[in-house]
């Protein structure tokens, strides 16, 4: 076996970490993935153990590595993707967490959604950071953490409490932990906190002292493709960590899109659509995000719009866990195809508000339209026709924000795999809808940052040679049909909102 040949990549998604290995063209030689516990101690509260992730994260990468016999030696380098906006806060000396992470989906934040709103409204800090003022960030996480776990504030302002998306303290872990461990995030991580400036690509003193967090909890931003440090786990030993991409920039990387315009929306828990706007963050009037797309090295960074669906994939967990409607979730699409359409129900899955293009933090799920008729096979199909539905709101937003015109929708993540939802789409958007011949794109994105550091691969251009379609779905619904379900649909949205007084 030849030295240094293939490029690992940690992927820490909202229920899962998984350990990729890929070769130079791409392709996937190993993996092992590992779901982890979802913890929910009250309504709109959602918590994991972070120690629990790292612990699986040791785990996946021990196995992939046993599954190929490859040694450290064979690893150029590894790249994090990881879920964002979840925030971690733990003690430096013991590199304990002081709490459970708070998941960007968790809401106890509300009230200070609100209070700060009611001082200059919701956008307030759209114009420094390209974010509303939301549940979903991490800057006012750990503003609640602060509050609510005795006597940290204190060793925060020490840095003794340092901060993290799940990011910086995976990497903090990896590379010696309270022996050493690097402090570091990269610009996309950072541009969720609601902490960083877009245009400087620093810390804002003035939002930090506004949302009440000390600096010197706050990890380093650098780039996200460059060497932060060394591996000091067994497996991967002396290893390079060398990329570090929010999951979904790193999907958008993994897709190819580097040129303004270019689009995909990633299908997993949430649902998230990213257009590439080049060198210009375009503040969006239509409820969507304006992010880092990626900072490759010592170019200037590259932006992006983004339009988030907190619930699609999670819908689908959730009929199976809470309602036990279905044994797995891939059981939705044959129960699904049993009936030839909704019957009239829809789901407007609001359980964490509603995300873009509405940003409402008082909506909560509903389901309308039902009679007796209705049965479980009508729901299974609301339950994908919602992440449809969703999509086509947040890509008419950003169809507006940008002035650019999606011909075609690029797709990728866990719910690709489902025909009858990819079909859909396409005839609820009246436009092809893609699927890569590798799904797994939020890895592959940040294996290729990673590379890029070190060499492993050239450029873009190489990069973008690796992109291949794998299916493309037509539109196949008359215009009629297709405007009366989605004014449906936009009706049964306004019936979710204002639901929390």
């Amino acid at each position: 076996m030849s030295v240094a040949s293939y490029i690992g990549a940690i992927d820490q998604g909202t229920t899962s970490t998984r350990f990729t290995v890929f070769d130079r063209s791409g392709r996937a030689v190993a993996t092992a993935q590992k779901e982890h516990e979802q913890i929910y101690p009250q309504p709109g509260w959602v918590e994991h153990d972070a120690e629990e992730i790292w612990r699986r994260t040791q785990d996946v990468i021990t196995e992939a590595m046993q599954q190929r016999g490859l040694r450290a030696g064979d690893i150029v380098a590894i790249g994090i993707a990881n879920q964002r906006e979840t925030t971690v806060a733990w003690n430096r000396k013991t590199g304990k967490p002081v709490a459970n992470a708070l998941v960007w989906q968790d809401m106890r934040v509300s009230d200070y959604v609100s209070e700060l709103a009611r001082d200059g409204g919701p956008d307030r800090f759209r114009a420094k950071t390209g974010l509303p003022l939301a549940t979903y960030f991490s800057g006012l996480k750990i503003r609640w953490v602060l509050e609510h776990v005795p006597e940290i504030r204190e060793q925060a302002e020490m840095g003794d409490v340092l901060f993290g998306n799940i990011d910086t303290f995976l990497l903090w872990n990896l590379t010696g932990g309270p022996n050493g461990g690097v402090h570091v995030t990269d610009v996309t991580n950072a541009s969720r906190t609601q902490l960083m400036n877009l245009q400087t690509l620093s810390w804002d003193k003035e939002l930090l002292k506004e949302l009440g967090v000390p600096e010197a909890m706050l990890p380093k931003i650098r780039s996200s493709s460059e060497t932060y440090g060394l591996a000091t786990h067994s497996a991967v030993k002396g290893v390079p960590i060398a990329g570090i991409l929010g999951d979904q920039q790193a999907a958008l990387v993994g897709q190819s899109c580097f040129a303004p315009g270019e689009a995909k929306n990633t299908y997993g828990t949430g649902c998230f659509l990213l257009m590439n706007t080049g060198l210009r963050a375009v503040q969006s009037t239509c409820g969507l995000l304006t992010t880092v797309a990626y900072k490759l090295g010592e170019q200037p960074a590259n932006y992006a719009l983004e339009g988030s669906i907190a619930i699609t994939g999670a819908l689908v967990q959730w009929m199976r866990d809470n309602l036990g409607l279905i044994q797995t979730s891939s059981e939705i699409e044959d129960l699904a195809r049993t009936v030839d359409d909704n019957g009239g129900v829809y789901f407007v899955p609001a359980f964490s508000g509603l995300y873009a293009p509405h940003w409402k933090h008082d909506a909560r799920g509903v389901i309308t339209g039902l009679t007796r008729y209705a049965t479980k096979a009508h729901l299974a199909r609301a339950v994908l026709e919602a992440t449809a539905f969703q999509t086509r709101e947040v890509l008419e937003a950003m169809e507006k924000d940008s002035g650019i015109a999606l011909n075609v929708l690029r797709t990728d993540g866990g719910m690709v795999a489902n025909d009858l939802l990819m079909q859909f789409q396409a005839d609820i958007l009246d436009r092809p809808v893609v699927r890569p011949l590798v799904t797994e794109t939020t890895s592959l994105g940040a294996s290729y940052a990673a590379g890029l550091a070190v060499g492993f691969f050239k450029d873009l251009d190489d990069l973008r040679s690796q992109w291949s379609a794998g299916h493309t779905w037509k539109p196949n619904m008359e215009k009629r049909k297709r405007e009366e379900l989605y004014r449906l649909w936009k009706k049964a949205v306004t019936r979710s909102m204002d639901w929390v007084d």
